[in-house]
């Protein structure tokens, strides 16, 4: 997996990176190529120990279905599987665990991950919601701007359309968004198989008390000063010039 550089992401990732009286949102929008170099082909190698790559998995049914039949989440049907879930192979798999130990690393490992902790989800429709309502619940207005850019940006990368969307849903055991002072996350992979592309979208917030993420904000504060610094040092060299 290859981090691709995209100048747009960098600036919206920067935008839902912010303080909002009593939270903060930490909020990252990356995307990864597909094609495996030689560590990739290494460790799928070793991934495929335990199962061919075409072998189908079982994920969990999409937090999706949560709002609409609660009372199913729990049935199985008559040959034993859960009739909300779905099923994915296990070379997507490995996709979607790589993706994650790329943009969380050195901080967490996430080679254990099971394919019951994932979900395909249903509509782009829905996941758009689920977004937009947490960002917007928690910036306020300014997101009804950022909102279509942001959307626009994805769009332009991955082609939405043409993706496979699933998400990433921990059990409490395992969840690496799970320290006190967590208030809640989401993390969907936006999967185009033809352009064997992820376009990866992770975001959470943490409680100011709890102090996490203060670097993050720190760090885009600096960029900042940095770029109005470099700007004012360019005006300062056009009046010489002059």
């Amino acid at each position: 997996m290859k981090l691709l550089e995209n100048s747009s992401f960098e600036a919206l990732s920067s935008q839902v990176c912010v303080e909002t009286g009593e939270s903060r949102i930490l909020g990252r929008i990356e995307s990864y190529s597909c094609k495996m170099a030689g560590d990739d082909k290494h460790m799928f190698k070793q991934f495929c120990q335990e199962g061919e790559p075409h072998v189908l998995e079982a994920l969990s049914p999409p937090q999706s279905t949560s709002a609409t039949s609660p009372s199913q989440l729990g049935k199985s049907s008559e040959d034993g599987e859960n009739p909300l879930s779905d099923k994915c192979c296990r070379k997507t798999l490995f996709y979607l665990i790589t993706t994650l130990n790329e943009s969380f690393r050195p901080d967490y490992d996430f080679s254990a991950a099971r394919a019951h902790e994932f979900s395909r989800e249903p509509s782009l429709n829905w996941v758009a919601n689920a977004v937009n309502g947490s960002l917007f619940s928690a910036v306020g207005e300014e997101f009804n701007s950022l909102g279509p850019e942001l959307w626009n940006a994805i769009d332009q990368e991955i082609n939405l359309q043409g993706c496979d969307i699933y998400s990433y849903n921990p059990d409490l055991d395992s969840d690496p968004f799970g320290e006190e002072g967590s208030l809640w996350s989401f993390n969907y992979f936006f999967y185009n198989k033809k352009l064997k592309r992820i376009v990866f979208f992770t975001c959470r917030s943490v409680s100011v008390l709890s102090g996490y993420g203060r670097g993050c904000l720190d760090n885009e504060l600096d960029m900042e000063l940095d770029d109005e610094e470099e700007m004012d040092g360019f005006t300062e060299d056009r009046v010489l010039c002059v």
